[in-house]
């Protein structure tokens, strides 16, 4: 018998990629759709099908509802330069998805909910909103008070060296903080979803 899917695990395998940065991903041992005809299964999406999955597949991966999402094209739209490189850079700001990358957090939504929790603090403030933007020189860290919590101590056993972490973040293993050293940025190869099919479909 494999392993129970859930909601978040079928949304993974629907869409063909591991949307919410688990540890085990269902995709492991089967990367089809769910269901019986799953293996078989060959759907045929219209364009504006095509654009609207990769719209969805952003916005699970980054936890966020469609009016935040539209939010966020808006800004990126409203600066200069190209608008997808801005989206991401925007959606990787936000302070959830910055202790993910950190490796201080195995999901964003794990992320989310310790920031929410108040484990962290940015510049030296107590910080417990997941959307705050994060920007270059900020330095997160986790609170003083939060540090002998058994999560954390558990997340320490298991923080990734500073190869393994995205390198616009800069790890201090010494005081549980990292810096944001440069802009975050994401290889378009190893983007999860397709920015210039979302900012297709905006664009309509």
């Amino acid at each position: 018998m494999g392993r129970y899917l859930g909601p978040k695990d079928k949304l993974s395998r629907r869409e063909g990629v591991n949307l919410f940065g688990k540890a085990k991903s269902p995709l492991q041992k089967r990367n089809y759709p769910p269901g019986v005809h799953g293996p078989s299964q060959k759907v045929r999406l219209s364009t504006y099908g095509q654009q609207l999955r990769e719209k969805q597949k952003a916005k699970r991966i980054y936890g966020l509802m469609e009016k935040q999402f539209v939010n966020y094209y808006k800004k990126a739209l409203s600066k200069k330069g190209d608008t997808g490189e801005i989206l991401v850079q925007l959606l990787e700001s936000r302070l959830d998805n910055v202790v993910f990358r950190s490796g201080l957090a195995e999901t964003r939504a794990q992320a989310r909910q310790m920031v929410t929790h108040g484990f962290f603090e940015v510049n030296g403030k107590k910080v417990d909103i997941p959307s705050y933007s994060c920007k270059v020189g900020d330095i997160v860290a986790v609170k003083e008070n939060k540090k002998n919590k058994n999560l954390i101590k558990d997340i320490i056993k298991k923080w990734p060296t500073k190869q393994e972490i995205v390198n616009w973040l800069a790890p201090d293993y010494k005081n549980l903080s990292f810096k944001l050293v440069t802009a975050p940025t994401v290889d378009q190869q190893a983007l999860l979803f397709d920015t210039r099919a979302i900012i297709e479909f905006y664009s309509k």
